[in-house]
């Protein structure tokens, strides 16, 4: 997919940028959903209360606009009969010069729907209403009857204005006069309701979108912290990348230098006089054989010892870049003999230690092993001054350690603290391609010397369930 689409290569550091940006995304956008949700609940629950609170206060009013028109004209109908006709004209002329606003006013509805009393709709007057409806399909008059004569009530509705003779939302409240089988009441328009809600409502949008809005800058700036620090550590970290790798490549390059110019003068030294020595006893064989002297065999003798002398040197050499019995016998052997070499070359008295493992070692942990006990053992020879040394090697539940130590006379700490010493780097370099661990302990006086100690994690040890050759006893 890289491949077709090249801009979606990510860096390391764009990569690290992204793992860090989308949990603060994704946290954010919960976040303003729950900020969100909630600020609209808690504003819902405080309008509805709002509203409840105005339409309350609406009701109340009302109930006073009744019960004081009711007090107005209560002594004529408190003693009139059910049939007194001048008593219910005198309360339809009270109640008609009753008006309030610009859309105030009784009204009274007979129990069959025909309405008595409408001042400002006076085209309502003698006619029945019953079963008409609204535009939202409520029969108004006939629910207004009904809560009339179960004692009195409230009815929210739809009810043109006088005023406009448009429709608008209204509370009406409505009593009865049983005995004379009326439906008293007034009703109020709630506009002003409505539209403090609707203003209470707008107000709660904008001040969720500006809380979003602070939410997306904050968002949005740490996004831009995030991927800035990330460029600007991933530019640090590409510097010292590059620094280290400059760095590496030097030390391999004086690595190979080392060993090219250790192996030239094992060349120079050992096989190539060794070589002179044997032409020389060939020269001289050749010469004496061209005199008929009786001894020119001792020359060829001479010559076939140093021909010998000169293939040991030579197999000496390939056992130092790579020994054979490492891979022939394991990393067991292959120690004892570098030990036992060691030994014999220098007369420094080594020890050599070893268990068999229950898992065996992987071949890139072997390799770096050997190497760093040939290193550790070249170390003490040349600068050590150490007459006894002990090599060390056996598994445990955390994986193989390698222990080599000597009583020499230790290791500078400003040496190892600035780094001189290569060998020390490279036993360090391979210790830590293993994931494993090198621990250096030395100190100075007749009871000193270096301890090294190089661990290798069970990950770098195979299965006791792979099968492998059998190898000798001491292979690890």
């Amino acid at each position: 997919m890289t491949s077709l689409f090249p801009f979606l290569r990510l860096t390391y550091g764009l990569k690290l940028s992204l793992v860090a940006t989308v949990p603060l995304i994704l946290a954010v956008a919960a976040i303003s959903t729950l900020v969100t949700v909630q600020s609209r609940t808690l504003a819902e629950r405080e309008i509805k209360s709002l509203e409840t609170q105005l339409l309350a206060a609406k009701k109340e009013e009302l109930r006073n606009y009744v019960t004081q028109a009711r007090n107005g004209f209560y002594f004529i109908y408190g003693n009139a009969a059910p049939n007194d006709e001048v008593a219910k004209r005198r309360v339809r002329q009270i109640l008609s010069a009753m008006i309030y606003g610009d859309d105030g006013f009784f009204f009274v509805y007979d129990y069959d729907g025909t309405n008595l009393v409408s001042p400002r709709q006076t085209n309502r007057i003698n006619q029945n209403w019953s079963g008409k409806t609204n535009r939202e399909g409520v029969a108004v008059v006939d629910d207004l009857i009904m809560i009339a004569r179960q004692g009195d009530g409230y009815l929210t509705h739809l009810w043109p204005k006088p005023s406009t003779g448009e429709e608008g939302r209204m509370i009406t409240y409505v009593t009865s006069f049983p005995s004379w089988r009326w439906a008293v009441g007034t009703g109020v328009f709630i506009d002003d309701v409505l539209s403090s809600i609707a203003t209470a409502r707008a107000e709660v949008e904008a001040r969720v979108k500006r809380t979003f809005g602070y939410i997306s800058v904050i968002t949005l700036t740490a996004l831009v912290m995030v991927f800035g620090s990330g460029m600007v550590i991933n530019f640090r970290e590409r510097r010292l990348a590059d620094a280290k790798l400059k760095k590496l490549t030097q030390r391999v390059f004086d690595a190979q230098e080392e060993e090219r110019g250790r192996v030239a003068r094992e060349l120079h030294d050992g096989i190539s006089q060794i070589l002179v020595g044997v032409r020389f006893s060939l020269d001289s064989a050749r010469r004496r054989l061209a005199q008929g002297a009786p001894d020119a065999d001792s020359s060829l003798e001479q010559g076939i010892e140093n021909l010998g002398t000169a293939i040991t040197e030579v197999r000496r050499i390939s056992r130092d870049l790579r020994p054979s019995v490492l891979d022939d016998l394991g990393l067991g052997p292959a120690l004892k003999t570098l030990v036992e070499d060691f030994e014999e070359r220098t007369g420094i008295k080594t020890e050599f230690e070893t268990v068999v493992f229950r898992n065996r070692l992987h071949s890139n942990a072997k390799t770096a092993l050997y190497r760093i006990a040939q290193e550790a053992l070249t170390n003490i020879e040349r600068h050590a001054s150490a007459t006894r040394t002990a090599v060390d090697m056996r598994g445990h539940k955390n994986g193989a350690t390698l222990k080599i130590s000597d009583n020499g006379c230790g290791i500078n700490a400003t040496t190892r603290k600035r780094g001189a010493g290569i060998g020390l780097r490279n036993m360090e370099e391979r210790v830590e391609q293993l994931d494993g661990q090198l621990t250096i302990r030395s100190s100075h006086g007749p009871n000193g010397g270096t301890v090294i100690l190089a661990t290798v994690p069970l990950t770098h040890l195979l299965s006791t369930e792979i099968k492998v050759q059998p190898k000798f006893e001491g292979d690890t």
